[in-house]
């Protein structure tokens, strides 16, 4: 019976990551057309809807997309603060750009998913898809993100609660 339940995690971390690797790639194509990431979703979930020989979104790139969408600019200032003096977020590979984005939104919102897990899988998606240097250079940037993480969703949990009597006004 152990077996089997590894066998549907290894399942459900495939399939985690490829949602991950398929946000990246909504998240590159949307700035190479310079699109709004949502509005490029969007399209293509009703693609998938029209076309049955589309593959349907997973949710979980889904709840990437949109949420890297929604918080950009804090997903970026972010970024570009832990970016040595020689870097600029635009000087980064585009690939790089979306491969951060990602793995800096589920660290400050995916609570179902730890750290390390996000950092290891913005390195595994960098090795798949980018430059020789992009594993390290990830996982330095993130490495410093992943110590703020913490604060950063302990003062999102206490915004929503704080925002949450207001709402059943």
């Amino acid at each position: 019976m152990a077996d089997q339940s590894d066998k549907k995690s290894f399942k459900k971390l495939g399939a985690r990551h490829k949602a991950r690797r398929r946000a990246v790639d909504l998240l590159f194509e949307a700035e190479a057309r310079d699109i709004d990431p949502a509005d490029l979703l969007s399209e293509r979930v009703s693609l998938s809807v029209r076309e049955e020989s589309i593959a349907p979104i997973n949710p979980y790139t889904r709840v990437l997309v949109e949420g890297v969408a929604d918080d950009l600019d804090r997903v970026d200032g972010t970024i570009e603060s832990y970016l040595s003096q020689d870097w600029t977020l635009p000087r980064l590979p585009a690939v790089d750009r979306a491969i951060l984005r990602v793995a800096v939104w589920e660290l400050f919102h995916a609570n179902d998913v730890p750290p390390v897990v996000a950092v290891d899988e913005a390195v595994e998606l960098a090795k798949e898809l980018s430059t020789d240097d992009s594993p390290s250079f990830i996982n330095g940037v993130l490495g410093q993100v992943v110590g703020v993480a913490p604060q950063v969703r302990a003062a999102a949990a206490a915004t929503r609660a704080t925002a949450a009597p207001a709402d059943d006004e």
